[in-house]
Formats: structure tokens, sequence, C-alpha cells
């Protein structure tokens, strides 16, 4: 075990320079901080930072109300695709706006990306409710895409796993995704209380204003993380930070804090020094690690996008109008509430039980309510257009409505959330461009559902396109099992190992009892030296 890297013996390539780094004992002595008790001011720092969240969850549930009310008001009746495009062209905003921030998010830190998202998504909204024209609506949403891919979707998370001290990061990252459901259940309300305002979806897409310009007001009183501030060559001022976020530590234990942080800062600058940033993304593929990381988290994003639920947010509306529901925006807000609701339960549980327990717990699950869903649909007979055979549909539409409740239950507890702490899997020295990749995912994934729903409905009946989904969330259930690792309680530094033991599940459970053993006997320590005392 040694600091220095270490070149991979799976890898002959003579450009490719491997920084898989094996973290030693004295360096994790350095890092005794994060045993102890953490103040206020990094719980401050996230719960700001996640109102960036709720840029993206209003404007995923108030489209679903906008659709059901824009009638002629764009100059025409729009039809199902031109729906899927004004629904889906947000998804390819962020796909760019992803690429942007990862581009230049350790250049300009991770604040210059939220600021500058929060002012692409006011100009945004301001385009959508002045809006006359389907271009216009389209430009204004592509607008507010760039904003939310920028900031809300990938800079947020990574900002607030650089502050966040280890044993709360889980559930801290989580409070941006509580932000974005909890936007979701603010749009569903907003929208049934506009519902018989005339022309009242400008009301709903201005309202979207509103977190971007409160993040901007707070984002100030907010420093750039400690890693960021070492890897601008400003060490006292991320000393600081560090001592804000732990109060309770040692004047010894921040500066210990400081040299852990700088040392591995130290190593990716000589790594990337006079390096393109095609070199630095090639690292992601050419080194094993790196790209098994990669592998684990962009595919359980990708399973969470693809797997039917954004399809329901975006969409929910327009499916319980189709069921025979009278007041389909009242409905959806039941499925919003049921979001909010069980993605708070995953935030108290994911740092208890863990990632990987949740997520094998919740997925099955997913596909069972989703095969159910899809076999009910058989009761729910529809024209190719969507309509409904019959007038009434009785029975059936309120089976699909708790299969969609529980379906949610479980997407919400599990999978929506976890997905996104995957930024945790990736090594400082690519973690820019890793996170990059994760949002890219998330947003190509969220493009192909959005912009194929309506037409895989009609096309495959909506049994096909609810059983396509249930197959998605089942076989993703396995690749759960066999590839994504527990990362519960280890430092970002700490879990760069677990990739270089294949896709690391077994090596996690041996460093984490490890560590568990170790705390045990530094207690012990402090235990009897209080005694002595």
């Amino acid at each position: 075990m040694r600091n220095s890297s270490i070149i991979s013996k799976l890898d002959e390539k003579t450009e490719a320079i491997h920084v898989e780094t094996h973290v030693n004992t004295v360096l994790d002595d350095l890092d005794t901080i994060e045993l102890t008790q953490t103040g206020k001011f990094s719980w401050f720092i996230s719960i700001v930072a996640a109102i960036g969240g709720m840029l993206f969850g209003y404007d995923t549930g108030i489209i679903s109300a906008v659709l059901v009310y824009l009638n002629d008001d764009l100059g025409q009746v729009l039809n199902a695709g031109e729906k899927e495009l004004v629904t889906s062209i947000t998804s390819g905003g962020a796909f760019f706006g992803a690429i942007i921030a990862g581009m230049t998010a350790d250049r300009f830190g991770r604040k210059g990306a939220i600021y500058a998202g929060c002012v692409l998504f006011i100009v945004g909204a301001v385009l959508q409710a002045a809006a006359y024209s389907l271009a216009q609506m389209t430009v204004g949403r592509f607008i507010v895409g760039l904003g939310v891919g920028s900031a809300a979707m990938e800079i947020v998370p990574l900002y607030i796993a650089e502050v966040a001290p280890a044993k709360y990061r889980g559930r801290m990252i989580g409070l941006d995704n509580m932000s974005i459901t909890g936007g979701q259940l603010v749009s569903y309300g907003i929208g049934a209380a506009l519902a018989s305002v005339a022309h009242g979806w400008r009301a709903m897409v201005a309202i979207g204003a509103v977190p971007a310009i409160v993040l901007l007001t707070l984002l100030p009183f907010c420093p750039e993380s400690p890693r960021q501030l070492i890897y601008h060559d400003k060490p006292e001022q991320a000393a600081v930070v560090i001592r804000r976020i732990f109060p309770n530590g040692t004047e010894l234990q921040v500066s210990q804090k400081v040299e852990h942080i700088t040392r591995h800062v130290q190593d990716l600058k000589t790594l990337h020094a006079g390096k393109s940033t095609i070199w630095k993304l090639k690292q992601l593929y050419v080194i094993p690690s790196n790209l098994r990381a990669l592998i684990a988290g962009c595919g359980l994003m990708a399973i969470s996008q693809l797997g039917g639920f954004n399809s329901l947010m975006y969409y929910s509306s327009t499916l319980f109008g189709i069921v025979g529901f009278s007041n389909p925006v009242a409905v959806g807000t039941i499925i919003a509430a049921t979001n909010f609701i069980f993605t708070w339960v995953n935030l108290m549980l994911v740092d208890r039980i863990g990632r990987r327990r949740i997520l094998l717990c919740t997925m099955w699950a997913m596909a069972l309510f989703l095969a159910l869903a899809a076999i009910i649909f058989h009761w729910i007979p529809v024209h190719h257009d969507l309509t409904l055979v019959n007038a009434t549909v009785g029975w059936p539409a309120d089976v699909v409505l708790v299969c969609m409740i529980f379906y949610v239950a479980f997407y919400s507890s599990g999978m929506g959330n976890t997905a996104w702490l995957s930024s945790e899997f990736f090594p400082m020295e690519v973690r820019a461009y890793s996170t990059m990749m994760l949002t890219c995912t998330c947003w190509g994934s969220n493009v192909i559902v959005a912009s194929t729903f309506l037409t895989q409905m009609e096309n495959t009946t909506p049994s096909g396109a609810f059983g396509f989904y249930a197959a998605i969330c089942f076989f993703g259930w396995i690749a759960v099992y066999f590839c994504y690792p527990e990362v519960k309680g280890m430092t970002l530094e700490d879990i760069r190992e677990i990739f270089q033991h294949g896709f690391g599940v077994q090596r996690a459970r041996e460093l984490q009892a490890e560590a568990k053993q170790k705390k045990k006997m530094q207690l012990q320590v402090q235990g009897s030296e209080e005694l002595k005392v």
C-alpha cells in the first residue's frame, strides 16, 4: 500500500497515466476530523444548494399541467409529436448544459456554474410565459434545459458531495433530490389551482423563476468547496471552510484535513499538467477502475430514467386523462405527493441502511407494480390516438392509480435518490468529467423517454409500454446485485480503491468492516483516556 500513483497491469497504453491510489494508514490518520461532531454550517450549505433541485422539479411537474391547458394558445392545438417536442427539448438542453458545466467546473469552480444555471432558468421561464408560438415555447424550454443541466442536476450534487462530512453525505446529497420532488409537488398544486384561470399556464411557467431568484440571493453566503479552494491554491480559505464545517475539530485536525485533500489535489495537478481535455476524458475509459465506476454509476442512472418514472411525471395528467379521470391534474398531485413523502424516507434511511441494500429492496417491487399496471390496461381499451373506446372505465382506472402510487413509492425510496449518489464513485481527478457523463446519461435517457412515451403508447398500447418499463426495472435489479457496491460512510478518497477489485462489491464489504473495527478501537482508546483523566 502506498500513496503514489500505480500503473495498472491491466492496461498497457503508454499515453494513459493511471491514478488508482491506495490510501494507506498514514493518510487515513490525516482525516480523523471526520469522526468529530459536525455543525450546522454544512447543512445550511446543502439546503441552499439543494434549492437548485427545485428548478428541475418544478419544470418537470408543471409541464404535465401545461400540456393539458395549452389548448390553442400557441396558435394551434398540439398533436402528440409536438407535445413530445415541447416536453423533451428541455432534456435536450439539459444534456448540452451538462457537457458545458462538466468541461468548465474545475476551471471556474462549482458556484460559478450554479449562478449561470439560475440566470438561464430565469430567462427561459420569461420566454415561455410570453410565448405565442410553438417555436418561442420550444426555445424557452431549451434555455431552461441549459440551466437545469448545467447547475441543478450536475454541479449541485457535486458541490454538496464536496462540502458534506462523509457520514452525512448521502442525506445531504439527498436534500437535492428532496428539493426536486418538493418542486414537483408544488408545481402540481399550482397547476391544479390555476386550472380554471384563463391562460393560467403562463403564470405556471413564470412562477418557475422564483426558486432561481431565491438561490441567486442565498448563494453568496455559501463558500466554494474546500477541494476546489485547494485546487486553486487557496489552502487558507479552505481551512476556514473546514473549520466551519467541523467546528469541534482541533486546529491540528483542520490542518491535517487540508493536508489530506492537498495530497490528492497535488497528485491530480501533476497528472493533468499539460494534458488536454480529450486526454482527461480518456482517463474515464482507459483506466479500468474508472471505467467500472462509470458503468456502475451511469448504468443505474440510465435505468432510473428508462424505467418509466419521468414519463409518468411528464405525462401523468395526460395518462390519467386517458384512463378516464375527470380531473387528471388533481390526480397527478397524488403521485407527486407520494414521490415527495418517500423521497424523505430515502433521505432518512440511505446513510443508515446503505445504497445497495435500498436498491435491492425496492427495484423488484417497481417491476412488479409496472407489470400489474400493464396487465390492468387490458381492461382499458383505447383507440390508436389514445382516446377511450368506452366513455366509462370504472375499477381498472382505480387499480392503475394504485399501481402507480406503489411504483412511485418504491422508486422514490430507492433508485430515485440513490442514482445521484453515484457521483461518490469517482476519484477527484475525473470527478467533474465523470459527473458530467452521469448527468449526460440522465438527460440522454430522459430525452428518449420524453420524446417517445406517447408514440410508444399509441403503437404498442399502454400495456406494451408499461411492460417494457417493467422489464427494464427487473433486469436493472439483477445488474445492481452484481455490479453496484456499497459505499456507505466511506470518504471520497477511500472509495477509489473498491473499483480496483472488479466492481468492488466484495471489496467494499471488506473495507467497511475494517473501518468499523478501526472506529471501535478508537472509541475504546478514547474511553480509556477519559477514565485515566
